[in-house]
């Protein structure tokens, strides 16, 4: 069935007689072939099943790995440690996974439970999930609409379809009108109304033309149900690290092995420390790090009103340089208000204000009273009901100071002309202590030709050409700002009239513009979102022209030819849209087939997307999006269930603050992966480098899980709680396939290993030099050997602990970031090297790692050893800092 077919042909396809309706037989018959109006949800992972996911990963592999060798060396208290971080990173996902799979379950709410059709020639209220196609669907004002109709009647009758084509207003329907194609857009099918909207106002019917999961929900249910869930750059980036770290492990072991073979060294030693040497290079703190610092991410965007779903989207955000956005209830308030006024006595249309009593000629005051008293809806205590368009001209009166309620009073309704899409009017009749007036308002283009006067400094005077002219010209004005016109007139009466005659005669009063003006704070948003590299897109279902305005006044778009619709979407092929993608700014009349399309376009160009939205429109590109951020307060249950990240504020502004925190968290995850990689970098250039030059190893396998225990935790922990960086929003936004060592730092993982691990060997060569011995002697005694140990010991430690304070910021030196800015890394390194004196002067913990105490030559070298990273770090951001001096400043965003 096609919005494009006529009702006869509707109604002869599905061979049914709109006067009697389906027969109870031939429901039953058609229930059992297209099965219950529902929709179908996908099946629910078990527990076990998500759990098993969360630990099929490489980096889990590898600290599995960990465990195992740990275990084999008799460390049980690290393989326990190392298990419990692994399956409480685990559950941490499972939580978050089992409070993700909802958004079908809402779809599934959306419907109504009961329908009235009429079946057997009598109107009966039935479950919806009875509904079947060629049902006659009775529609009145406050109910939901059960399944997908052709209208068949229509009375003044409008449904809010808002949540499913994204409109700010209630559409209009007609059930007469037939269609010019298919595939018309959603919020133009005036002859047809959807699965779960709502009927607003006047009535109809109309005959089921699809239900279930072929209604246009079930599609967008469809949608959601087949759209894979994407990794995170963070989760692709720690994918790719953990693979690396494996393959780096097994090639370490045997290395070591097959050169302490080669050698002749003991084999079962050299496998003892290649294997522990293995275990250092492996960070295996860094799935819990990275699950602190997201924690502390989620923890902190809360209380900025942003709610992460998912915890590696915190990350993702800062990642993000196109933020595709719906129009309505997201970067507008999402109700309609009057924001010009033409009066026929003024030179020019006259600026409403927002929130506050508008400075109006006494003459709008009137114009006003019209408006009110020829209104169904009303308003209070910011709550209104009924049409969103006759709330905004009710707001408006509260605006001029009038008094509604006193007004209506004094003019009680007599007689009324009920709105009509033919006539486009609605007119009353109404007595003031005996003095009766017909109040009418509607679209100018239908009352204009009605009035044969208009009122101008407070008389009535005969319309003229130039009356009208003045007119039209405010009323293009208004449509070229997106504007809907409303128009209002009276007439003083001396008698009752009909409704017929109400129309006859009238006075023009003037007429306001509406719109649904944008949020006061997404204009400063999306400046700043343009100055840290992020572009802004438009997405919505409203018509292009309103679109192109509210994104021209936003600084969204500057150019008409940077709007395109869902119409034009359509025709691109896949490789066409993406290469046009880029040229565009404001999507208009989309459907969420198209908002899937688009999001995926800017997708395939590279580019890392955040979609926003609130409507049940809006859930698939929610879902397709790298990160999908649905409004808490105004957005729908279906919308908030298939993002990542929900506004409890509404605010769009809140995902820029978002973005902020997003980007530090990322930075603050990067320092502390470098940092662990620099750390047992060290280590493994240490021990090769002894091993290849014929040296005793330089640290006991007890020594090297120690020191991977002391410098994998507290310091890297504290470097991912450290304070955000203010300047964070003056940067380009990352590459999406940018890896961890980018922009130096992997160069900095090279040479502060390097460094670390010589500094470590030359500790090692002293502790036998100031002994009198060399380390390729073949008889040392054992005590200066273990004294060369613990100087290597000491020495890589206060290198590492010292190190870290030099990763807080890639360019600024530690006394511009403040020493004591980061209290938890402060506090860390202390801690460290309490242990450190733990472990080298109590006597079971120096038993233990084979330790001896350190003369006074021995400790200067320690110390001094270990402040050469800090002073090799600090040069190299001098020399950074005077390069980009040099530099132009400023970074721009790359293209899309």
């Amino acid at each position: 069935m096609s919005v494009a077919s006529s009702i006869a042909d509707t109604l002869q396809e599905l061979a049914v007689d709109p006067a009697t309706g389906l027969t109870t037989a031939e429901a039953q018959a058609r229930l059992a072939r297209y099965g219950p109006n529902q929709l179908r949800g996908r099946q629910p992972k078990t527990v076990l099943q998500l759990l098993l996911a969360q630990l099929n990963d490489a980096l889990i592999y590898v600290l599995f790995g960990a465990v195992v060798i740990t275990a084999f060396l008799g460390e049980y208290v690290d393989a326990v440690i190392i298990l419990v971080v692994i399956f409480v990173n685990a559950g941490l996902g499972v939580v978050q996974e089992v409070k993700a799979g909802n958004a079908l379950e809402a779809l599934r709410q959306l419907a109504t439970p009961r329908a009235l059709v009429r079946r057997d020639g009598q109107v009966r209220e039935i479950d919806s999930a009875a509904v079947v196609p060629g049902d006659v669907l009775v529609l009145d004002a406050g109910r939901f609409v059960a399944a997908d109709v052709r209208l068949l009647e229509s009375a003044n009758l409008q449904i809010e379809e808002s949540a499913l084509t994204g409109e700010s207003v209630p559409a209009t329907k007609d059930a007469r009108a037939v269609l010019p194609a298919a595939d018309t857009p959603l919020g133009d099918r005036c002859n047809a109304a959807f699965m779960s909207t709502l009927v607003s106002y006047g009535r109809g019917t109309g005959v089921v033309t699809a239900t279930g999961m072929r209604t246009e929900v079930g599609k967008i249910a469809t949608i959601l149900d087949e759209e894979e869930a994407s990794q995170t750059p963070l989760e692709r980036r720690l994918h790719q690290l953990g693979k690396t770290l494996g393959q780096v492990a097994v090639g370490i072991c045997v290395l070591m092995f097959g050169i302490g073979y080669l050698q002749g060294r003991d084999l079962l030693d050299m496998f003892l420390t290649a294997v522990s040497l293995a275990v250092a290079s492996i960070p295996e703190g860094l799935a819990a790090i990275v699950a602190v610092v997201l924690s502390l991410g989620v923890t902190a965007m809360s209380k900025r009103h942003a709610i992460i779903r998912r915890l590696p989207a915190v990350e993702t955000l800062g990642s993000v340089n196109v933020v595709c956005s719906d129009k309505t209830g997201t970067l507008t308030q999402n109700r309609m208000t009057v924001t010009r006024c033409f009066l026929p006595d003024a030179a020019a249309d006259l600026a409403v204000g927002e929130g506050q009593a508008p400075e109006l000629p006494a003459q709008a005051d009137l114009l006003a009273q019209a408006l009110i008293l020829c209104s169904d809806a009303t308003y209070a205590d910011g709550q209104g009901t009924g049409d969103p368009t006759e709330i905004a001209l009710l707001v408006f009166g509260d605006q001029l100071g009038l008094d509604r309620r006193q007004l209506t009073e004094r003019n009680p309704r007599v007689g009324e002309r009920a709105f009509e899409s033919d006539r486009k009017l609605m007119s009353t009749l109404t007595d003031e202590a005996g003095q009766l007036r017909v109040f009418t308002k509607g679209a100018i283009d239908s009352l204009l030709p009605r009035c044969t006067h208009v009122r101008e400094n407070g008389r009535d005077v005969p319309l003229t050409d130039a009356h009208r002219t003045a007119v039209q010209r405010a009323t293009e004005r208004m449509a070229d700002q997106a504007l809907r016109t409303l128009a209002a007139a009276y007439r003083p009466v001396d008698h009752p009239v009909p409704p017929a005659e109400m129309e006859q005669n009238l006075v023009l009063l003037g007429l306001v513009g509406m719109m649904d003006p944008p949020r006061a704070e997404v204009r400063d948003a999306i400046r700043q979102a343009a100055g840290a590299g992020i572009t802004t897109v438009m997405i919505t279902g409203d018509h292009r022209h309103t679109a192109f305005a509210i994104a021209r006044d936003l600084g969204i778009a500057h150019d008409p030819g940077q709007a395109v619709t869902g119409e034009d979407v359509s025709r691109y092929p896949d490789e066409e849209l993406h290469r046009r993608i880029a040229d565009y700014r404001v999507f208009a009349r989309v459907s969420p087939e198209h908002k899937v399309r688009i999001v995926r376009a800017f997708r395939a160009r590279g580019n890392v997307v955040s979609m926003t939205g609130d409507g049940v429109n809006d859930a698939p590109s929610l879902s397709a999006a790298d990160i999908g951020v649905a409004m808490g307060l105004s957005g729908t249950d279906v919308a908030r269930n298939a993002a990542d990240m929900i506004l409890t504020d509404d605010n769009f502004a809140t995902i820029i603050s978002a973005i902020e925190q997003g980007r530090n968290i990322y930075n603050n995850i990067k320092k502390a992966v470098i940092f662990l990689l620099a750390s047992n970098a060290g280590e493994v250039v240490a021990m090769i480098a002894s091993i290849l030059a014929g040296m005793p190893a330089p640290l006991l396998p007890t020594q090297l899980l120690w020191i991977n225990l002391l410098t994998d935790t507290l310091p890297a922990i504290a470097l991912g709680m450290d304070p955000g960086d203010p300047d964070v929003m003056q940067e380009r936004p990352r590459q999406p396939r940018e890896s961890f060592f980018a922009h130096g730092a992997g160069w900095r993982v090279a040479t502060g290993g390097l460094l670390i691990g010589l500094l470590t060997l030359f500790a090692f060569w002293f502790g036998f030099y100031e002994h009198g011995y060399s380390p390729f002697a073949a008889a040392v005694p054992t005590a200066v050997t273990l004294y060369a140990r613990t100087m290597a010991f000491m020495t890589i430690v206060a290198c590492q602990l010292l190190f870290a304070l030099t990763f807080r910021h890639p360019h600024k030196s530690i006394f511009q970031t403040g020493l004591l800015t980061n209290r938890y890394l402060a506090g860390a390194v202390v801690l460290g090297l309490g242990l450190q004196l733990l472990a080298l002067y109590v006597p079971l913990l120096q038993r233990a790692f084979k330790l001896r105490p350190l003369d006074g030559p021995g400790w200067l070298t320690v110390i001094g050893l270990g402040l050469i990273p800090v002073l090799f770090s600090e040069i190299g951001k001098l020399v950074l800092r005077r390069r980009s001096a040099l530099a132009a400043p400023g970074a721009a965003a790359r293209p899309l």
